[in-house]
């Protein structure tokens, strides 16, 4: 797309002034910076829908649906765009957001008993319709999306559920990944595809053995699995309402892959802790009790956390609410409702894409009634720190250099100066509408102390109240002596780093699984298993077994579900990990000196002028 000039130096130039207000004296001052995709790790569901709301927030990417039963309804002769068209797919991706395509749906001419018609075929045999319309759309956008996922929650085991979207058994669902990832590859060598994302809970809430290890346990006895990268390059996970479990489950899942000798970058595409309470969509009845402000500070905690257990990518389902929502989920899960008004968790989440970009390392170094996690970044870190329980807490953060930049979840900051080599701050409590046993499900305002490194983040932000410098640190910053250490990278968004053990406990309810819409489609009655047909390159063949691998359980995976909420909390005590004090602290940085930060304003506001008047000529011409 071609921009005229005029346009391009009206946008340098504000660029420009983003850029000299950002170098100002901070003082109390609110944090500016440029909008637009700030980290490709930070994603939004469906972002497309609001796209200058995505600018403004910095959403680098965003999972879109194609709906087969809605594509080709009619048949596979058939093409129906429907919302994303080619157009808004050139639109999206003009403005740098990366698209995410999600394969889902059963259309009726291709159903049969609940799964898509002759899926057991051999992908190259025209009679396998799933194949052929993984053929079709793979091969329609390659270059403009190559990632997909292969369907979505199929561990969503209750057919009266409208987030039900399979009516298969798990060896049909690894005969739809299958066919989906060879057809796929050999159509676009370079599409990336993502196994279907899972919610965890819909198995575990009710003890039933985890969708993931059964699906694994069936993979691994492919003898042409190994051969054909384990048919995946991505596994997913939709995770909600609990920061704790962001970075628990997470590490879980890297552990049981592990288990079975594979290794996959984890996303977690779906996460976010819907209010309950917001005016303009009252839930009567919530699974879950959270104010705007929880869901606000969910935001940050949850990709803070989701680094540091190693999430590869971490996505907000959803940027907007939609008509259609009202029919899908009890509770309104947009950043931005539907009449184009916006949450507190649109700006904290604004906030948070800025201030964690670029990091390089994340570590969870306290997770006490202090939630404090370090985000490691080229020239400095940012700590991101909250309270988890209902009264005010202290934090202390070994200090690099004599003062640091304190930043709320709205975007305000201020500075701060050391004391006898520490940072004390005093964190306010948190709402807690909803706890298990001592801590809240949701912890407090976030705060970020960032040290030796630039602070830009793009909110307007709100008045909140700042924390108060303590006086003295009621504890002291800990770490875990087994929790991971997790490299980054910004640029491929690959680890470099394995994770470690994780730390467990119940959920206080069930979880609410992510809401999908249900494909036209009948249940599924009980059949013979269907003998696996497909013809794959054979490979190195993998021995045929069906024996589990030998993994250290986790006790609310393996015991009996909960019944209360008492139960819930004492697991949540017994489970917890003790912590020894820290022992190291890291290399300190000098902060930049005025003499550059003067010489760059001038010379800024200089080249400012000089692309204003060469405008104002422009235009005369």
């Amino acid at each position: 797309m071609r921009y005229p000039l005029r346009s391009n130096l009206g946008l340098l130039a504000s660029l420009l002034v983003i850029m000299l207000a950002s170098r100002l004296d901070p003082g109390s001052a609110p944090v500016v910076a440029a909008a637009g995709p700030s980290d490709i790790r930070f994603g939004a569901v469906e972002a497309y829908r609001a796209p200058a709301a995505a600018w403004q927030a910095g959403v680098a990417w965003q999972r879109v649906r194609f709906h087969w039963a809605q594509i080709q309804a009619g048949g596979p002769g058939e093409w129906n765009d429907g919302e994303f068209t080619d157009e808004v797919l050139a639109r999206e991706l003009a403005a740098g957001r990366q698209v995410i395509g999600l394969l889902i749906g059963l259309p009726e001419w291709a159903n049969e008993s609940g799964i898509p018609r002759g899926l057991h075929m051999p992908h190259t045999d025209s009679g396998n319709t799933w194949a052929a319309f993984v053929r079709a759309v793979v091969g329609r956008y390659a270059g403009r999306i190559d990632h997909w996922i292969i369907w979505n929650e199929p561990d969503v085991w209750d057919p009266n559920h409208p987030g039900h979207t399979w009516g298969g058994s798990v060896d049909d669902f690894l005969q739809l990944t299958r066919a989906g990832y060879v057809t796929a590859k050999e159509t676009n060598p370079s599409a990336v595809i993502h196994l279907t994302a899972v919610t965890h809970w819909w198995d575990a809430a009710f003890g039933r053995d985890i969708y993931f290890r059964r699906f694994l346990d069936r993979l691994v006895a492919d003898p042409n699995a190994v051969g054909n990268n384990y048919y995946f390059d991505v596994a997913t996970l939709h995770l909600y309402f609990q920061p704790h479990y962001i970075f628990d489950l997470t590490s879980y899942y890297y552990g049981l892959m592990g288990t079975y000798g594979i290794w996959k970058p984890i996303w977690i595409v779906e996460t976010n802790a819907a209010p309950s309470t917001d005016p303009s969509w009252p839930v009567a009845d919530p699974r879950f009790h959270v104010s705007l402000e929880e869901q606000a500070a969910y935001i940050p905690q949850a990709l803070a956390l989701g680094l540091a257990a190693g999430a590869e990518r971490i996505g907000i389902y959803k940027l907007i609410d939609t008509p259609g929502d009202a029919a899908a989920n009890p509770e309104p899960f947009g950043l931005i409702r539907a009449d184009g008004s916006r949450r507190p968790a649109y700006t904290t989440f604004q906030v948070a894409t800025a201030m964690l970009a670029g990091s390089t390392r994340a570590i969870r170094d306290r997770w006490d009634d202090v939630g404090q996690v370090t985000m490691e970044q080229r020239g400095g870190s940012v700590t991101v720190l909250f309270s988890r329980v209902p009264g005010q807490r202290s934090a202390t953060v070994v200090a690099n250099s004599p003062t640091g930049t304190l930043v709320d979840m709205t975007g305000n900051r201020r500075m701060i100066s050391a004391q006898d080599g520490l940072f004390h701050i005093e964190l306010p409590p948190a709402p807690c509408s909803q706890s298990v046993a001592e801590y809240c499900m949701i912890g407090g305002p976030t705060y970020y102390l960032v040290q030796g490194a630039p602070v830009a983040v793009a909110p307007s932000p709100t008045a909140s109240a700042s924390p108060t410098a303590a006086p003295a640190p009621a504890t002291t910053t800990r770490a875990p002596t087994a929790w991971p250490t997790v490299a980054l990278s910004t640029a491929t968004a690959r680890l470099t780093a394995t994770t470690g053990p994780t730390r467990t406990a119940r959920p206080t309810s069930t979880a609410r699984p992510t809401a999908t819409a249900r494909p036209s489609a009948t249940a599924r009655p009980t059949a013979a298993a269907r003998p696996t047909a497909i013809v794959e390159p054979t490979e190195t063949a993998r021995p045929t077994s069906t024996a589990r691998p030998t993994a250290t359980p986790l006790p609310f995976l393996d015991a009996p579900p909960p019944t209360s909420v008492a139960q819930l909390g004492a697991a949540t005590t017994t489970l917890r990990p003790t912590l020894p004090a820290q022992s190291s602290s890291p290399e300190s940085h000098r902060p930049a000196t005025g003499h550059s930060s003067s010489l760059l304003t001038i010379g800024a506001v200089m080249l400012v002028a000089g692309l204003a008047g060469l405008g104002v000529w422009l235009r005369r011409r």
